[in-house]
C-alpha cells in the first residue's frame, strides 16, 4: 500500500510527488498523457512575480512568487536563467481597466480616470523589488528609448521605459525534472496511465487504472487530485465525489513569430483594454507573444489559439512595434487551459491566480489542489504536504528549497563555463548544439554524450541536432513515448523539424517501445 496516490502529472502533481517522496512517504503518480501535456507546457515560460496582480492587491501571492524566482534559479540554472523586462510608457495611454487600483485612483484621483501614472508604476517596481528581498537579479532602471537599443524596435512615440527583472523557465523540462527526482527517491512514475475510479475502502483509497499494460488497482492511504483543468471532473466522476467547489477554465493563448528584434531582453506591453502582453526572445530565431484570458468553453484538451486571439495578439504587438506584427510573421500558436478556482470574478482576467488546497475528510483524505501558479509549484507542494502532516505522524519536514533539480548541481552563472567544458570535451559539437544539451541537461549532458568521440557515435541523426542517443535518453529516462513529447515538450525542436522527421522520430520510438515495452 502506497502513502499518497498522485492523480496528474503537470508541474503542481510532480512538485507533491517529489517534496513526498523525499519526505521518505511512499508515492505513486499517474498521469493520463504525458508529463505536462496540459496546462504545464503552454504557459509563457516565466518565473515571475506577476507585476500585474500588484493592481488586484494579491500582495501575498505577488510576494511568494518573488521569493520563489531566486530559490528556484539556484535550483536550475540549466532551464531557468534571469532576463530583464522593458516597459515602455507615454503620457497618452489610457486603460479600460476595473482593477481595485484603477477604482482607488478614480475615488481619489478623478482626473486620473482609465490611466496608469509614471509615479504609478514605478511605486508597483518599487513595491516588486522589495517585496521578495531580492538578492540576485538586478533593481528596476529607467531607459531612454531614443539612445538605448531596445528602442530601436519601437515606434518612435515611445521614448522612456522601465526595465526590471524576472527568470524564464522550461516549463515542460520543470516538471519531467520534478518527477525524475521524484522517482529517484522512491516515487513510481505512471505516464499514459488514466485513473478510471477512485473509491474509499475502510482505511484506504482503491484506485483502478487502464496503463499500457491493461487494467491495474492501486491502494493508497491518501489520494491527491491534482488534475489541473480536470481537477473538478475527478471530483466528481473519478471519486464520485458531490461537491461546491469548482474551477473557472481561462485559456491563455500565445503565438511565436520570426525573431522581431536583435537584443536579448523582453518587452512588456500595456493595451487599451487593461490587458498585458510579453514579447519574448525564443528559441534563438523566434520571438513569443502572449497570453490572452478568454474564459474556455468545452473539453481542456479542445483548447487552441483561435483566429481571433491570433489577430488579438498581432494587433496588440503592433500597437508598439515600429513594423507591424503579421499573420506571415507566426510560426507556431499554442493553447492552455489554467484551472483558476472559481471565486466568481467578473472576467477572466480578474480571477485569482493564487492557489486553494481542499481537503476532503469525510473518509480517507482526499486533498484537491484548485489554480495555481508555475513559480509558486514549490510551495504549493509545502503546503499541500503540511494539511497532509497529521495523516503521516512522524513524517520529515520541509526540504525542497536550495536542492537542485537533475543536472542543475552548478552556480547560478556557470552555464557558459559549463558549455566550454561540453564543448573541448566534444570538439565536434557546434557551438548551438552543445548550448542546447546544457540548457536542458546540465551537467547530465556530459553522461548523455557518454564516450561519443564523433557525431556518428551518437547513433542516428534525426535533425536539428537530435540524435539516437540523446533520443533513446529521453525515452528511458524522462518518460517520453510519442514524438510530440520530444519535439514539443521535452524541447521545442518541433519548430525546426519538418513533418516527415517527426513522423521518423515516431516510428523510431514506437518500434523501440514495442521491443522494449519495460524500457524505463
Amino acid at each position: 500500500m502506497a502513502d499518497l496516490f498522485i492523480i496528474g502529472g503537470g508541474i503542481n502533481g510532480c512538485g507533491i510527488a517529489r517534496d513526498a517522496a523525499g519526505r521518505g512517504l511512499s508515492v505513486i503518480l499517474a498521469e493520463q498523457g504525458d508529463l505536462a501535456q496540459a496546462t504545464s507546457s503552454s504557459s509563457t515560460k516565466l518565473f515571475h512575480g506577476g507585476l500585474r496582480y500588484l493592481e488586484y492587491f494579491e500582495f501575498r501571492l505577488v510576494r511568494e512568487a518573488l521569493e520563489e524566482r531566486e530559490i528556484l534559479l539556484s535550483a536550475m540554472p540549466h532551464i531557468s536563467w534571469p532576463m530583464r523586462f522593458v516597459l515602455p510608457w507615454h503620457s497618452d495611454m489610457r486603460f479600460d481597466n476595473d482593477t481595485p487600483t484603477s477604482r482607488l485612483l478614480g475615488l481619489v484621483m478623478p482626473w486620473m480616470k482609465g490611466r496608469r501614472p509614471a509615479w504609478l508604476i514605478r511605486l508597483g517596481l518599487f513595491l516588486y523589488d522589495t517585496l521578495g528581498g531580492r538578492k540576485i537579479l538586478p533593481a528596476t532602471r529607467t531607459l531612454n528609448l531614443k539612445t538605448d537599443p531596445a528602442g530601436k524596435p519601437l515606434q518612435a512615440k515611445f521614448a522612456h521605459a522601465y526595465e526590471y527583472s524576472d527568470c524564464w523557465i522550461e516549463d515542460s523540462r520543470l516538471v519531467v525534472l520534478n518527477a525524475r527526482d521524484a522517482q529517484a527517491r522512491g516515487a513510481r512514475i505512471l505516464v499514459q496511465t488514466p485513473v478510471i475510479s477512485a473509491t474509499r475502502t475502510g482505511d484506504h483509497w482503491e484506485v483502478v487504472t487502464n496503463g499500457p499494460d491493461g487494467p491495474a488497482t492501486y491502494r493508497a492511504r491518501a489520494l491527491v487530485n491534482a488534475g489541473g483543468p480536470w481537477v473538478e471532473d475527478i471530483i466528481r466522476t473519478v471519486a464520485r465525489i458531490n461537491s461546491t467547489e469548482g474551477v473557472r477554465l481561462v485559456r491563455g493563448s500565445h503565438i511565436v513569430t520570426r525573431k522581431l528584434y536583435d537584443h536579448d531582453r523582453c518587452y512588456f506591453f500595456q493595451g487599451t483594454d487593461g490587458r498585458i502582453i510579453f514579447a519574448i526572445p525564443y528559441e534563438q530565431d523566434f520571438t513569443l507573444i502572449g497570453t490572452t484570458d478568454q474564459d474556455h468553453q468545452g473539453a481542456p484538451k479542445d483548447a487552441v489559439c483561435t483566429d481571433e486571439e491570433r489577430d488579438y495578439l498581432l494587433d496588440f504587438a503592433s500597437k508598439y512595434f515600429a513594423k507591424p506584427v503579421t499573420r506571415d510573421d507566426v510560426v507556431w500558436t499554442y493553447s492552455g487551459v489554467r484551472p483558476l478556482y472559481n471565486d466568481g470574478a467578473k472576467s477572466a482576467t480578474a480571477a485569482t491566480r493564487d492557489y486553494v488546497l481542499s481537503l476532503d475528510q469525510t473518509g480517507v483524505p482526499l486533498l484537491n489542489v484548485f489554480g495555481g501558479k508555475i513559480t509558486t509549484y514549490r510551495r504549493l507542494a509545502e503546503s499541500a504536504l503540511e494539511k497532509l502532516q497529521p495523516f503521516f505522524p512522524g513524517v520529515s519536514g520541509k526540504w525542497t528549497a536550495g536542492q537542485p533539480l537533475p543536472g542543475g548541481n552548478f552556480p547560478v552563472d556557470g552555464v557558459a563555463n559549463l558549455t566550454a567544458v561540453l564543448k573541448a570535451a566534444h570538439p565536434y559539437l557546434t557551438d548551438a548544439h552543445a548550448a542546447r544539451l546544457i540548457r536542458a541537461y546540465g551537467t547530465e549532458a556530459t553522461t548523455l554524450l557518454g564516450t561519443a568521440g564523433s557525431l556518428a557515435d551518437l547513433g542516428r541523426d534525426f535533425g536539428a541536432t537530435l540524435t539516437e542517443a540523446e533520443l533513446r535518453w529521453l525515452m528511458d529516462r524522462e518518460y517520453a513515448r510519442h514524438a510530440a513529447d520530444v519535439v514539443w515538450r521535452r524541447s521545442k525542436l518541433g519548430l525546426r523539424l519538418t513533418p516527415l522527421q517527426i513522423a521518423a522520430i515516431d516510428d523510431y520510438m514506437t518500434t523501440r517501445w514495442a521491443a522494449s515495452p519495460a524500457a524505463e
